[in-house]
C-alpha cells in the first residue's frame, strides 16, 4: 500500500532497529482503539467496548473530543465513566478539538474529496494555520488537565494532519500521534521516528463500504502478521451494524493469540524503552519529520474515515 502524500515512502531512520530490538523481549502489540468519544456518541462507545469485552478485557484507547461538534455540554457521568476507565488501565487520548474542519476551502480537487467526502467534514486538523493549530491543541490539553487527565497521545480527526498541526505538535509534549498509516513516536530532545502500521477500519456509512472493509481488514492483518505493532480503529457508526462488530470481535480474537493488548501509549512508551537500550539505533531528528505538500496530511483513499 503506497503511503499518504505528506508522508515518506520509507521509515525512517532507527525504526527497525527500534522494532527489533522490541521484539526481542516483547510480544508484538495490538491496540484496539474508539474514536470520536463525546456525551453525543457515548452510548454507541459504550456498545464497541461492550462488544470487545465480550471477547477479552483488554485495555482500549480512547480517543476523547472535548468540544464535539462546537458543544460545550458537559455530562459528568461520562466524564466519571471516562475518570474510571483511566484508573482501570485504558488510554484517553487528545482527539482534535472540535472534531470539525472550519479551515478555509481547499484549492485542489483532492483535498476537497479527502476533506469533504472522507471525513464528511470532520477533518478539524487538514487545513489549520500553525497558530489555530496550537491553539486548538493547548484547549485540549487544559481540557483534559482541569478534570486530572494525563496525556500522551493526540489523534486529529480523519487523521488528517496538515502543515501548521505538524509544526504545532513540535511545541506540545505529546508522546506519539498517528496517521492511518503510520504510528509517530515523538520522541525527547526534538527526535522523531515512525512506523508503518496501517490502521484496520470499517466504513460504516454505506453499504459498499459495509461489505467491501471487513474482508479488508482481515487481509491487511494477514499482511501485518510479521509487524510489531497492529491497529484496530472502532467508530460510533461501527456500533450501529452487528456484522462489523462481529467482525471485529472474530479480528480482535485471532491477533490476541500472537500478540498482546497494549494502549497507544503503552505502545509508545515500550519503544521509546527500546530506543534508549537498542544498540546503534538514533532515531531521525524533527528535521527528518513529514514535509507536507497539501493541506490534507497524512491520509490516502485507503483511509476508510466515510463510513
Amino acid at each position: 500500500m503506497s503511503a499518504p502524500p505528506n508522508e515518506p515512502h520509507r521509515v525512517w531512520a532507527g525504526v527497525h532497529a527500534v522494532c527489533e530490538a522490541a521484539s526481542l523481549e516483547e510480544r508484538p502489540a495490538l491496540c484496539v482503539v474508539i474514536h470520536d468519544v463525546a456525551p453525543a456518541t457515548w452510548p454507541d462507545c459504550l456498545r464497541l467496548s461492550q462488544a470487545v469485552r465480550e471477547v477479552a478485557d483488554i485495555p482500549l484507547t480512547w480517543l476523547v473530543v472535548p468540544r464535539w461538534h462546537g458543544s460545550a455540554a458537559r455530562l459528568p457521568a461520562v466524564e466519571a465513566a471516562l475518570g474510571g476507565l483511566l484508573a482501570d488501565g485504558h488510554e484517553l487520548a487528545l482527539h482534535g478539538y472540535t472534531h470539525l474542519d472550519t479551515a478555509a476551502p481547499a484549492s485542489t480537487w483532492r483535498s476537497r474529496f479527502l476533506r469533504s467526502v472522507y471525513t464528511e467534514g470532520e477533518g478539524e486538523f487538514a487545513a489549520l494555520g500553525v497558530d489555530e493549530a496550537r491553539r486548538r491543541m493547548a484547549l485540549g490539553l487544559a481540557w483534559f488537565d482541569e478534570r486530572g487527565w494525563p496525556v500522551d497521545g493526540f489523534v486529529a480527526p480523519a487523521w488528517l494532519l496538515g502543515a501548521g498541526a505538524w509544526e504545532a505538535l513540535r511545541g506540545h509534549p505529546f508522546v506519539y500521534t498517528t496517521t492511518w498509516s503510520h504510528f509517530h513516536c515523538l520522541m525527547p530532545a526534538g527526535h522523531h521516528a515512525a512506523l508503518l502500521s496501517p490502521s484496520l477500519v470499517y466504513a460504516a456509512r454505506n453499504r459498499t463500504g459495509r461489505i467491501v472493509t471487513p474482508p479488508a481488514a482481515s487481509m491487511l492483518a494477514w499482511l501485518l502478521r510479521d509487524a510489531p505493532l497492529v491497529r484496530l480503529a472502532l467508530h460510533p457508526r461501527d456500533a450501529h451494524h452487528p456484522a462489523l462488530l462481529r467482525h471485529a470481535q472474530k479480528l480482535i480474537e485471532h491477533l490476541l493469540q500472537s500478540r498482546a493488548a497494549l494502549t497507544k501509549a503503552g505502545f509508545a512508551h515500550q519503544w521509546l524503552a527500546a530506543t534508549s537500550t537498542a544498540p546503534n539505533t538514533r532515531p531521525a531528528t524533527s528535521a527528518s519529520a513529514p514535509a507536507p505538500h497539501s493541506s490534507a496530511d497524512s491520509h490516502s483513499a485507503a483511509d476508510r474515515r466515510a463510513r
